[in-house]
């Protein structure tokens, strides 16, 4: 390993996979004055992020950038990880001591088991924000939520080093990293095809610039959504019920002949276009507010029911049922 600089603290970092995160956080330690000893990357994408964020930093081979390195940064696909660690580890390349961070939101540390048993420093650290793989992300890192994950007594390196970025450290216990990763990629990831769905109805609306249409609407909805799921969460009421407080719209106010109307509508656009998932997608969130509506007191029992009887719901499916239907491909798929 090699010694990283003048400045108490100061590591020499390691990145393997210069990918849109990897190349991004590399660069951030960098600024904050830790060296970046080597980086590794296949694609030509990688290798012009790390000639582009981390001028001057060799290319190197994944066993060498390990090799040169007190804290490895692997920030690899979620599906590669384990073999890597394990690759590594049978090659002899950890070194005791060493720090080892991997950016994956699905795994805590025991994916880093075999760099643990080698002597290394597990860490898991994985910054809740979507990456571009430019300069412009390493501003949008201030103030970034960080999962956290380690074990006890190492757990404030992984602190230290989040705040060092200018992100906010949350402690995720190993056994809920599965059901913190699944929250964030539900909501960022099927936000982005609600986005996509929306934009392409209103384009076969006639209106020529349906992004322009939608960003003042989504972006008040997200922050009172996001607000209120904050409120919730510190008043006890619980973060989805307070999430659902800014909830407007024809389903809220029991619309039934708005929603038919809305159907309909959507109905003939799939019928007519590649927009078949449009309306299983609107029925299954359709049920989704409906249910929640009804457990926050918004919506009566019997207002419940004609809206759910509209939007498809099974006759076995009553209103205080969860809104996920298991005999629904379309929820199977992911569109709730």
């Amino acid at each position: 390993m090699s010694a990283a600089g003048a400045r108490p603290g100061r590591l020499g970092v390691g990145v393997v996979g210069a990918g849109r995160v990897g190349a991004v956080l590399g660069s951030a330690l960098r600024a904050t004055g830790h060296a970046v000893v080597g980086a590794s990357g296949v694609s030509d994408a990688s290798r012009e992020r790390i000639e582009t964020l981390l001028p001057g930093v060799p290319v190197l081979e994944v066993p060498q950038v390990v090799e040169r390195a007190e804290l490895v940064l692997l920030a690899v696909p979620d599906d590669a990880l384990g073999d890597l660690v394990r690759g590594l580890a049978d090659v002899g390349a950890w070194q005791p001591g060493q720090i080892v961070v991997h950016t994956s939101g699905r795994y805590g540390t025991a994916v880093l088991d075999p760099a643990r048993a080698a002597g290394a420093i597990p860490l898991a650290l994985h910054p809740a924000m979507t990456f571009t793989g430019t300069s412009l992300d390493l501003a949008r890192l201030e103030g970034t939520t960080f999962a956290v994950t380690a074990p006890g007594p190492v757990l404030p390196i992984g602190q230290a080093l989040v705040v060092e970025l200018g992100g906010e450290p949350v402690v995720v216990a190993e056994e809920s990293r599965g059901l913190y990763h699944a929250a964030l990629a539900h909501g960022a990831n099927h936000l982005v095809v609600l986005v996509a769905q929306a934009a392409q109805a209103l384009e076969a609306a006639g209106v020529d610039q349906p992004g322009r249409a939608l960003a003042p609407l989504l972006a008040a909805a997200l922050d009172g959504a996001t607000r209120g799921a904050d409120a919730g969460a510190e008043s006890g009421t619980g973060a989805g019920a307070g999430a659902l407080l800014g909830l407007t719209g024809p389903v809220v106010r029991g619309d039934v002949g708005t929603v038919r109307e809305h159907l309909e509508a959507l109905d003939a656009l799939a019928a007519t276009s590649d927009a078949s998932d449009v309306p299983p997608s609107y029925r299954a969130l359709g049920r989704a507010a409906t249910h929640r509506a009804l457990a926050g007191g918004r919506l009566d029992e019997p207002t419940a029911r004609t809206l759910l009887d509209a939007l498809g719901d099974p006759p076995d499916a009553g209103p205080g049922a969860a809104p996920h239907d298991p005999h629904d491909p379309h929820d199977d798929e992911g569109t709730a």
